[in-house]
């Protein structure tokens, strides 16, 4: 016997509410026949939502009983959460990692035609540089909010903040290309070694809570290791080219 649910979504000239697209997949995935209301008008909208006494759509009707939103769909099915992001997450800097690191293998092997591991280290870091310094540039009010209540010398000279993801995304290019070594190297250097001792002082040293501005402003990533990393990085990096500059490698 089939299973039937009727969804009331939002569907007008100006917005088709992606929760309601959701809900009506879930139901059909779950096996249900939809009887599909959409919502034409904005008054229309507000109306459902006044008979109904709900604050939003879509809203979803099971054998007459109202289950609620996409949320309340899932957890009806037992679901959980999916893919929505909640709380403090690392999501986005694995993300951002998991791709620098096959962006370097790749160009490892279109240079090369082989996995040579000292190439494939040196860009994935770049790569790495220029994907985290793009993320700060999108909002740099955001990101020097967040960025401000850890790093020291944005605390003492408020324009370093908005200054620092440009000097990120110049030394991550500059790596890219082979150009300007001792000044790519000394702005990576000064930049990870600044911001290593602050977010060591922050973290580690005065023990505080905070969300990392890492991969820009208003990030749930947690301020610790992965900003602790990416600085780690930047001073590996600069040692290293500093030093092959100085061997002539």
């Amino acid at each position: 016997m089939k299973k039937h649910a009727t969804l009331y979504r939002m569907v007008t000239d100006q917005h088709i509410c992606p929760f309601g697209i959701r809900s009506l997949d879930l139901l059909k995935r779950q096996g249900y026949e939809v009887e599909d209301k959409p919502l034409k008008t904005r008054e229309a909208t507000d109306a459902f939502k006044d008979e109904h006494d709900v604050k939003t759509t879509p809203q979803t009707f099971i054998d007459g009983k109202r289950i609620g939103g996409y949320d309340d769909l899932r957890q009806y099915f037992g679901l959980g959460n999916g893919l929505k992001q909640t709380g403090l997450s690392y999501q986005p800097i694995i993300a951002i990692f998991a791709t620098t690191l096959l962006m370097a293998i790749a160009f490892s092997w279109a240079m090369l035609e082989a996995l040579n591991i000292v190439t494939i280290i040196e860009s994935f870091i770049a790569f790495s540089m220029c994907a985290l310094g793009i993320q700060k540039l999108r909002d740099l009010f955001t990101f020097t909010n967040q960025f401000l209540g850890y790093d020291l010398l944005a605390q003492r000279y408020v324009p370093y903040a908005y200054l620092y993801p440009f000097l990120e995304t110049f030394a991550g290019i500059g790596m890219i290309a082979g150009v300007y070594t001792h000044t790519v190297a000394a702005i990576a250097l000064f930049i990870g070694s600044i911001g290593a001792i602050s977010v060591i002082k922050a973290v580690y040293i005065d023990k505080r809570e905070l969300k990392c501005a890492c991969v820009g402003g208003n990030s749930n990533v947690p301020l610790g290791a992965v900003s602790l990393t990416e600085n780690l990085m930047m001073i590996a990096i600069a040692l290293w080219m500093l030093y092959k500059s100085t061997a002539g490698m």
